[in-house]
């Protein structure tokens, strides 16, 4: 209790101090540089955040919120060696974003190592990017410049580095700090933790995003039995070493032998894809429009086959000379025929771990994903040889048949759902508009209508014998398959469809939104023209952002003041973030409350200030030129800039009331509170104070 107690306390005072409008500056930075060769600097990157506040992670998921991003300055005095090394993480599932957030809290410690191209000192300049956020407001990303002294080296080292050389000493450098000082806030425990310590701990939700990858790839192994390319198999392997084995003992090792062979060749090709993906390509892979194009086509590969076009196969000169090794017995015998069996299997096999691999490794950022995938589905595939092989018996009760192409069909329907989950993320960073919520979802409509047809024998494919009757596992199948199709039908007019969160785009995609629809028919009348006194159709911006269902807006503040005084009415002002996991919760648990939505609804002119809507850029006489120089392009610094030089304020959600001639209506301005009677409260003395002013 006394725990519990502390902590709301702690909230309370984090709510209550936001109240009075300030900007918000959390994170205090320190810039230093460490020695490690003749020839190469470590640069170190040092945050300290205020109690309650976090930072999210370079890596982080498309869905999410907005990664942490390091600019570095082109200089030829020195070269970058990989990236920006980050801590571990702390990893928890967003509710709001439906997606698993990584992020900083407290202190946290990131390295960039460079190689010194110069004989003379210089100085590595850049700025940070990066979203904070607390328990009741978030702060969208700002540039925050640095700055390292670098000393020069001698030519010789810079021609010629030893890299067996490692200097331990930690070279004294110039100490800088941004210029956003931290704010003073209670007394918080000392961090005890070294830096180094930090980035050695091991990580509880990595741990369970490993095991996790290694069950569904163990999963994947097993799927891969029922396939035609590997059932018919397992007689003839197993028969192998019950003839080849002079006694039963024998037998057994060998069978043994031939198991943790399997599981060794795909270990080696997991740690050669280990190697390769490094942590920065993970986050390649689930952001870049080119990989998921490339997994895209992979996957449409991958179900062509399955469905009959074509076979993979891995070449006959490799197979041949694998069996003759076999063929010699021995200890090699087993691993021989190990090695032909993985060959062999690989029509069916190669599609399944290539799907299982690239959907593991894509929605996760650790690199040990291909490893422990592959050891996984390794051992998946050889336990039922081995078993087989140690009880031959068992295999008088398999029969194979016209079943083993039926999984494979299926397999290939699958396969195109998945191929346009990697489509749907190209689609969503390119922001190309092809893929929109409704005919991803009539895409997955069909594919699965088409897939419980099939198993219900209203279609064959290559392969497939005529379906004389629907056995029960079929008959359950398709079951299973026509309820998924019926769930996700509601999905085109705007349900929410939360189990699939993770796999179609998200509904900012919507094009047809029956909750929009309504509203619109109810505040036209039914017809399409613009009404006197309602919002112009063609408002700044519409196009790009919007607001929840069932509210309209502007998305300038112009605009918005020119209709105001239009139609005689105060404005309703929202900083807000579409990366703001706060603003969404607001917007869902308090806008939607019916006097809330009624009083924004009819008494305001409603306006969306974004913050972080930097991808749309202003036009050159729109540009702003700050106190300090600085010169604004984008429109989410734009509106920060006003929040912060008007209200100064720089988190959201921040909820302002107006008039048309931006006179304040309210004594205190309204922050993250999500108690309906406290907002309608802020509405109402709005009100009020507009209609004593006319």
């Amino acid at each position: 209790m006394k725990k519990r107690f502390f902590i709301s306390l702690l909230a309370l005072f984090a709510v209550a101090n936001i109240s009075f409008a300030q900007v918000l500056n959390p994170t205090k930075w320190s810039f230093s540089t460490k020695k490690v060769s003749d020839s190469e600097v470590e640069l170190i990157f040092s945050l300290s955040l205020e109690s309650g506040w976090h930072i999210y992670s370079q890596y982080t998921d498309p869905n999410g919120p907005l990664p942490m991003v390091f600019t570095f300055k082109e200089s030829p005095n020195y070269k970058r060696i990989d990236k920006v090394v980050e801590p571990k993480v702390t990893k928890s599932f967003d509710d709001v974003f439906k997606v698993n957030v990584s992020y900083f809290s407290n202190k946290a410690v990131f390295k960039q190592k460079i190689k010194v191209l110069s004989t003379k000192d210089f100085k590595v300049e850049g700025h940070l990017e990066y979203q904070l956020c607390n328990e009741g407001s978030c702060i969208p990303p700002d540039e925050v410049p640095f700055s390292f002294s670098v000393k020069g080296v001698d030519a010789s080292a810079i021609s010629a580095e030893d890299p067996t050389k490692a200097v331990d000493t930690a070279v004294a450098a110039t100490t800088t700090e941004a210029d956003t000082p931290a704010v003073e806030t209670a007394q918080q425990p000392e961090v005890k933790t070294a830096a180094v310590e930090v980035s050695s701990t091991k990580e509880a939700g990595e741990s369970d995003s490993l095991l996790l990858a290694f069950f569904v790839a163990f999963g994947m192994g097993l799927l891969a039995l029922i396939t035609p390319c590997v059932f018919p198999m397992i007689p003839m392997t197993v028969s192998f070493f019950m003839k080849g084995g002079s006694n039963k003992k024998e037998g057994t090792k060998q069978a043994l032998i031939f198991g943790l062979s399997i599981i060794l060749i795909f270990a080696v090709l997991g740690l050669i894809l280990t190697l390769i993906f490094g942590q920065d390509a993970m986050y390649i892979i689930s952001t870049h429009w080119i990989p998921n194009v490339i997994f895209f086509l992979i996957f449409m590969f991958f179900a062509f086959s399955f469905f009959g076009l074509f076979d993979i196969k891995m070449p006959s000169w490799m197979i041949n000379k694998s069996d003759e090794k076999a063929d010699k017995g021995g200890l090699l015998g087993p691993f021989f025929i190990a090695l032909t069996t993985v060959l062999v299997s690989f029509s069916c096999t190669g599609p399944i771990l290539g799907s299982a691999l690239i959907e593991l490794s894509s929605g996760s950022s650790s690199r040990l994903v291909p490893l422990i995938s592959m050891v996984g589905f390794a051992v998946g595939f050889a336990l039922p040889f081995t078993l087989l092989a140690l009880f031959p018996s068992a295999m008088s009760k398999m029969k194979s048949g016209s079943w083993l192409n039926t999984v494979k069909v299926v397999f290939g329907f699958i396969e195109v759902a998945l191929a346009l989950k990697f489509l749907s993320i190209a689609d969503l960073s390119s922001n190309w508009g092809i893929l929109s919520r409704e005919t991803y979802l009539c895409l997955w409509i069909v594919i699965f209508a088409m897939l419980g047809f099939y198993l219900l024998g209203k279609m064959n494919f290559k392969g497939d014998s005529p379906l004389k009757e629907i056995t029960v596992p079929r008959l359950f199948l398709s079951i299973i398959t026509f309820a998924f199709v019926v769930y996700m039908i509601p999905g085109l007019w705007g349900a929410p469809l939360k189990a699939l969160s993770g796999y179609v785009p998200p509904m900012t995609t919507q094009d047809f939104d029956m909750g929009r629809i309504v509203y619109e028919s109810s505040r036209h009348g039914g017809g399409g023209s613009e009404k006197a006194g309602e919002l112009p159709l063609d408002r700044k911006y519409a196009d790009i952002l919007h607001l929840p269902t069932g509210f309209e807006g502007f998305y300038d503040l112009e605009e918005a003041k020119a209709h105001a005084k239009k139609v005689n009415k105060p404005i309703f002002v929202d900083f807000t973030g579409k990366t703001c996991a706060n603003c969404r919760e607001m917007e869902n648990n308090v806008w939607n409350a019916p006097q809330v939505q009624q009083l924004l609804s009819e008494k305001f002119v409603m306006v969306a200030l974004y913050a972080d809507a930097n991808f749309i850029s202003l036009p050159e006489n729109e540009w702003i030129t700050t106190a300090e120089g600085k010169v604004i392009k984008t429109l989410g610094k734009k509106n920060l800039n006003y929040q912060i030089t008007k209200f100064n304020m720089n988190a959201q959600p921040y909820y302002v009331l107006m008039d048309a001639n931006e006179n304040l209506l309210t004594e205190q301005n309204k922050v993250y509170d999500k108690n309906v009677e406290n907002f309608v409260k802020f509405l109402n003395e709005g009100l009020e104070n507009f209609h004593k002013k006319k």
